[in-house]
């Protein structure tokens, strides 16, 4: 199926960034070679991903999506000590282990779960109650976490550059939401639609940042993976991944281009979605409240009520979330007024 020949990577870290930090012979060589370690790795999982995203586009044409596995879904955690292993030994009862990381990872993914359920009335990533499985302690000093068509995946981090993954309850939020586009809008990952891809996670992965802190847009600093820095890293001056109110932002280690303008064929998803990012930061900033009250909710309309279009541009979803948002809203006019506020600021 031709849809899925654009290989999602669906990582919080960009390769470029790994790359990049591998090759700085500032560094520490182990440090270094951590990096490098961590792009070979991720290379390697992104066949498994391209083939999990095959398989649900197809169980989605035959209808086999159409059954309620659960009424909510149930939270799994697997140790793959260090090795890679997938998905390792099933951690018994992760809600009161001793391991901080197990620990961790059982609570944020069941708060995930909850936000879903609670903002948006949706039963897990796939909207059918189906298990949510992770595996923690992935790989040696892994710098990375991801979702791979099936299940998160969380490195350790090399504690320098990198901090343990599962600190950061946005990167989380971000991999868990790559699964819920994975069965909605089942967008490519390239051009376009692969900065929507990414935006959209980014997004949610925020909104949940920002719903489990109880704060408003005002109070919320929009920061991508600010809790994952480590050390090393933060003393060279980078405070985050990205910044979605601030694409361009010099202390993100992977700033973004702010206009629609800006995206260049080939651009890596995590760059091209700065733009979109905007729009919805803007939007929600325009708007004030909580970012999920409104805005969010046409945010996930737009994923989630068209059926699959992994082609599509942002301009078309910027179109969508223009007409949901005159749909949905059509006696609070601030609210159209914030959304279009949104994607004229990055050229749309």
């Amino acid at each position: 199926m031709t849809r899925y020949m654009n290989q999602c990577t669906c990582f919080i870290l960009p390769k470029d960034v790994l790359e990049r930090l591998a090759g700085d012979k500032k560094l520490d060589a182990a440090l270094r070679k951590a990096a490098r370690d961590s792009a070979l790795i991720s290379d390697a999982i992104r066949g498994l991903r391209l083939k999990n995203a095959e398989l649900t586009g197809i169980a989605q044409s035959v209808g086999a999506h159409l059954v309620e596995l659960a009424a909510s879904p149930d939270v799994a955690v697997y140790n793959s000590k260090n090795t890679q292993n997938l998905p390792g030994s099933l951690v018994a009862k992760p809600n009161t282990s001793k391991d901080n990381t197990a620990k961790r990872c059982f609570t944020e993914t069941t708060s995930v779960a909850k936000f879903y359920k609670s903002v948006f009335g949706r039963n897990s990533i796939d909207n059918a109650g189906m298990t949510l499985l992770s595996s923690i302690h992935y790989g040696s000093r892994y710098n990375n976490a991801m979702w791979n068509g099936s299940q998160m995946i969380y490195g350790d981090g090399d504690g320098q550059l990198f901090t343990d993954f599962t600190g950061g309850n946005d990167v989380i939020g971000h991999e868990l939401t790559h699964g819920v586009t994975q069965h909605t809008l089942q967008l490519g990952y390239s051009g376009d639609a692969g900065g929507l891809n990414e935006s959209m996670s980014d997004c949610f992965g925020s909104m949940f940042r920002q719903w489990e802190a109880g704060q408003d847009v005002t109070k919320a600093d929009w920061l991508i993976g600010a809790n994952i820095i480590g050390p090393a890293a933060a003393a060279r001056g980078y405070k985050c991944l990205r910044n979605m109110a601030n694409p361009a932002d010099k202390s993100a280690l992977a700033a973004q281009p702010v206009l629609y303008s800006q995206i260049t064929p080939g651009m890596d998803p995590h760059y091209s979605s700065g733009p979109p990012n905007l729009a919805f930061a803007t939007a929600s900033l325009t708007l004030g409240g909580k970012s999920w009250e409104r805005v969010g909710q046409i945010w996930y309309a737009a994923l989630t009520t068209s059926g699959a279009n992994p082609n599509m541009t942002i301009p078309q979803f910027a179109a969508r979330t223009r007409q949901i948002a005159a749909q949905m809203y059509a006696q609070q006019a601030d609210v159209g007024a914030a959304v279009d506020a949104g994607w004229k600021k990055i050229g749309l």
